[in-house]
């Protein structure tokens, strides 16, 4: 079974928090006081020549010498959880607020930063001269010209007096949520309880504010709509890199081919989901938005959303209340019945299909995406409760070849770089699932020099994965001693708290998957286990041993949450899913049952001659001679509406 791409969208799962930097203010009000004064103390009194020598002290030494008390070192330790300034710490193990005489200031104002130089406090004798002595030590030159060698003496440095003040911000708390979600990808696994949202000096959640864009309009939750400009500035690099959606913006929107659509959309909200939303928005539709992952909003990308007048419910860091209260004020709205769906994951279709049932049986067609979400309607097809056509754009051919494989061949490093910091070479790695994205990450790890393993339950895919030059495994065989594990299968319980238990120290455990299901990670959530932030979307899980794996974005998908994906590939999804949406929108009655289609080869082919004037590419014609004899046209399509990469054929959808 093959997994789901980073690409355009996997499941709800984005960094938890915002990776905040503790910062020292000096404000002009309030100014930092550092008065020291520094006294010499000599071990010969009676020698007029005092000097400083300089020695090495032990740490409790320091403290002493510097006058640090030990909550002043516990205040520049860094925050319980791992070094994760939102994570508060408890409330036994919080240092007291730093006073006078104490705190990491001393080391840190320009006052106490310089230190009088030796030869600065030397005090000068007129009746003597002094000289360096050829082995290190001081001279004395009297009047009559003898030399003599004066005393040794050891002198410390003591800071008399350390008045400080300086401000600091204040920790911040995110918010937590252990609800558990109504669908079915996400009832089978808890909601994060390490979730954090991401930094802000605001930590009010969006859900409390009163926002308003420059037209007036309050019709959106975003987390600050004073962050358009930045995203304005994103969409615009992302436009470059998005050639066949900027192409069929220009071609189609004169004919507003989507005039009337009211189309409800759940994805990841980055750049490229915003190109989209506008090229839609462009050809006609009206468009209101959530976003399918916790995690992978770009704030910013949504207040330029919102500013630009389209309703955008989403923020980075949702908690699971959060992310079902954002889809049910796109749905809900007075006097607004949507007519299309585009989903990424199942989870909008599935809350219209439960809540709003009267709602679900007026839209026109779905669009689905991800491997999770396309199953879930087959599900609902097969039980003879889908009323509504849909089209899986997730096994299109230029989803599976392009958004699958060379987007996560591409983000499975960025990921784990951006996370770990790890080294590739020579580490052992087990991948589970060689479908397109499986392959994807296997053929990256390889080339950076690991040593790959693979597990899979399709012979077909098990026989390329051999002929790749990859060893085929059990998971059981190889868990005790690799050194990375990655899940993109789709499906779930592919690694259990058995697995997680025989793991290495240290070990990193990741999923480039839809779901965050392929990770048994409810199982973590046990007493005996300590969880511990390392950093934005880094865990440790800590056993009683004191052994350790490194979970990354709690089981959600890798390459959303912790990095990016490549703008190109998103392109090639991006003009599917558009064209899919015309298709649905615009077919007449009796076209397309209540069932699930593929996208004609045509509109595929379609795709594709749209990005290769990026590459100065020229397609080779057919002569008539040639077309005849091969029983094509000579402008396509060129394969069979069954043809995929990999797997059964199933419904086409008609060319309109």
């Amino acid at each position: 079974m093959e997994g789901r791409s980073g690409g355009m969208g996997e499941g709800r799962g984005r960094e938890a928090g915002g990776g905040a930097e503790l910062e020292l203010e000096s404000e002009p009000a309030v100014a930092v006081e550092a008065v020291m004064s520094v006294q010499v103390v000599s071990a010969a009194a009676a020698s007029k020549v005092p000097e400083v020598e300089l020695k090495d002290l032990s740490p409790s030494e320091a403290e002493a010498q510097l006058g640090l008390s030990t909550a002043a070192v516990s205040a520049m330790a860094p925050p319980a959880g791992g070094g994760d300034p939102e994570a508060p710490a408890p409330a036994a193990e919080r240092p007291p607020a730093p006073g006078p005489g104490s705190g990491p200031a001393a080391a840190l104002s320009p006052a106490a930063g310089k230190v009088p130089q030796a030869s600065a406090m030397k005090r000068s004798d007129p009746h003597h001269q002094h000289q360096r002595h050829r082995d290190g030590g001081e001279a004395l030159v009297s009047p009559d010209g003898t030399v003599t060698e004066a005393p040794r003496t050891v002198k410390k440095i003591q800071f008399a007096d350390q008045k400080q003040e300086f401000n600091k911000r204040p920790t911040k708390i995110g918010r937590r949520s252990l609800s558990r979600s109504i669908s079915q990808s996400s009832t089978d696994s808890y909601s994060s309880a390490a979730s954090y949202t991401d930094s802000s000096d605001d930590e009010t959640s969006p859900r409390d504010k009163q926002q308003k864009n420059s037209k007036g309009s309050s019709d959106f939750c975003v987390k600050n709509i004073k962050q358009a400009e930045f995203g304005r500035r994103e969409i615009e690099i992302a436009e470059q890199e998005m050639p066949a959606l900027m192409a069929l913006r220009k071609r189609a929107q004169g004919e507003k081919p989507l005039a009337g659509a009211k189309i409800v959309g759940c994805t990841h909200i980055t750049a490229q989901t915003a190109v989209l939303m506008e090229t839609l928005g462009a050809l006609g539709a009206q468009c209101r938005w959530a976003a399918c992952n916790i995690y992978s909003t770009l704030n910013e990308v949504a207040a330029a959303l919102a500013e630009s007048g389209f309703p955008v419910f989403a923020w980075k860091g949702e908690s699971e209340d959060d992310f079902w209260w954002c889809i049910d004020r796109c749905v809900n709205v007075e006097g607004w019945q949507p007519n299309m769906i585009l989903d990424d994951g199942g989870d909008l279709t599935h809350w219209i299909y439960k809540k709003y049932p009267n709602m679900f049986k007026k839209i026109k067609g779905i669009v689905e995406e991800s491997v999770t979400g396309v199953h879930r309607l087959y599900q609902l097809s097969k039980a003879g409760k889908l009323c509504v056509p849909a089209m899986n754009v997730n096994d299109s051919v230029t989803k599976q070849k392009f958004d699958n494989l060379y987007c996560c061949r591409e983000s499975i490093l960025d990921g784990l770089k951006r996370t770990t910091d790890m080294m590739f070479g020579g580490k052992q790695v087990v991948v589970c699932g060689y479908g397109e994205v499986g392959k994807g990450c296997c053929a990256a790890l390889k080339a950076m020099g690991s040593i790959v393993y693979v597990t899979e339950i399709d012979p077909i895919c098990a026989l390329q994965a051999c002929m790749d030059g990859f060893r085929l495994v059990k998971l059981n065989e190889v868990i005790r001693q690799v050194d990375i594990v990655i899940t993109c299968t789709g499906n779930k319980n592919v690694v259990t708290r058995e697995h997680l238990d025989r793991m290495k120290n240290s070990c990193i455990v990741c999923n480039m998957g839809h779901s965050n299901t392929e990770i048994d990670v409810a199982s973590l959530r046990t007493p005996e286990l300590t969880w511990e932030r390392v950093r934005s979307q880094v865990d440790h899980v800590i056993w009683p041993d004191g052994k350790r794996i490194v979970l990354l974005a709690e089981g959600r998908l890798l390459n959303l949450s912790c990095s990016t994906v490549p703008t190109f590939v998103l392109s090639i999804t991006a003009t599917t899913q558009a064209l899919a949406l015309i298709e649905l929108y615009n077919a007449p009655e009796g076209r397309y049952k209540q069932d699930v289609y593929l996208l004609p080869k045509k509109m595929d082919e379609y795709v594709a001659s749209l990005h290769l004037p990026t590459f100065d590419a020229h397609l080779t014609e057919l002569t008539d001679e040639q077309a005849k004899y091969l029983g094509l046209n000579k402008n396509g399509p060129f394969k069979p509406n069954y043809y995929r990469y990999l797997g059964l054929p199933r419904k086409t959808a008609k060319p309109g």
